[in-house]
């Protein structure tokens, strides 16, 4: 099992509360909160967070159209996820191996 924790001082200030606001696709485990609202994300395997990933960006770009600035939220809050998994430790070893 692999847990990667997204920090509410990235660039969107992200807390699980913000984060429920959004209709962003969850990894399969979902999204969990930690005791200061830090949000946590499960994965089975580094291979299942890297897919994932790609997933969000497949959805952050099928929302570039709509120009809302909802949307931008959005996307902030997606690269924020995905600089999480990318600069994950596990992450970088499984992909270096």
């Amino acid at each position: 099992m692999l847990r990667i924790n997204i920090s509410s001082d990235v660039d969107s200030e992200l807390t699980f509360t913000e984060l429920e606001k959004y209709e962003i696709p969850a990894p399969r485990s979902g999204f969990n909160p930690e005791v200061n609202d830090t949000v946590v994300m499960q994965f089975e395997d580094e291979q299942e967070a890297i897919d994932y990933a790609h997933d969000l960006d497949e959805f952050a770009e099928s929302i570039q159209d709509e120009d809302t600035s909802e949307n931008s939220a959005v996307r902030n809050v997606i690269a924020d996820i995905i600089k999480a998994i990318s600069d994950d430790e596990f992450v970088q070893a499984y992909i270096q191996s």
